[in-house]
């Protein structure tokens, strides 16, 4: 019995909590940051003002690598709504994203037809910690911050940080599913 307390303790301390949502005030906006795409070109997540996102650190080489799945579904089924799915390609996680910009990026688009933006590979833990990621991890506390691969913060439209989901929590998770439902306009008739 002791074993099996360690184990799910030791689980729960490397990938946190399934969820963590924000609560009180929340300083500065998503759309204050800016990644490089995967392509060089500067993305500004301003330009994604009006939209809900779904930020996830990715790897092409992880256990939960199928989850990109889950994550282009998701971007289908709800971009006319206004909604979008970010990639972040990150080696944090036990090197499991060793290639360049060009190999991640074909490596998504033939192995799981992504088409949602993917920016170029950045550091999502740590003091080199991509201002974005430093700044949800300030907004929301450390036990939001990624421990793994396939970590997803939830962006409002406004650029507010709503909540965190484990590497854990797919993305066709009711808890992911149901936020995002509660974010978006109502479809047209």
């Amino acid at each position: 019995m002791k074993r099996l307390l360690s184990a799910v303790s030791a689980v729960s301390m490397l990938f946190g909590p399934s969820v963590v949502a924000a609560q009180g005030a929340q300083s500065g906006s998503a759309h204050d940051f800016s990644f490089t795409s995967i392509d060089g070109k500067p993305m500004p997540l301003s330009a994604f003002k009006g939209k809900v996102l779904l930020v996830v650190n990715t790897a092409s080489f992880c256990g939960f690598t199928k989850q990109y799945d889950g994550l282009q579904k998701l971007h289908a089924t709800y971009e006319a709504r206004g909604f979008s799915v970010i990639g972040v390609p990150s080696n944090d996680f036990g090197q499991q994203e060793p290639g360049k910009a060009a190999e991640i990026k074909t490596f998504c688009e033939t192995n799981f037809n992504i088409t949602f933006p993917l920016t170029d590979k950045v550091e999502v833990k740590g003091a080199g910690a991509h201002p974005f990621y430093r700044w949800a991890r300030e907004t929301l506390g450390e036990a939001a911050a990624p421990r793994w691969n396939f970590h997803k913060y939830l962006v409002g439209a406004d650029g507010k940080l709503i909540a965190a989901f484990s590497t854990q929590t797919t993305p066709d998770d009711a808890r992911i599913t149901g936020a995002i439902e509660k974010l978006l306009v109502a479809p047209k008739s």
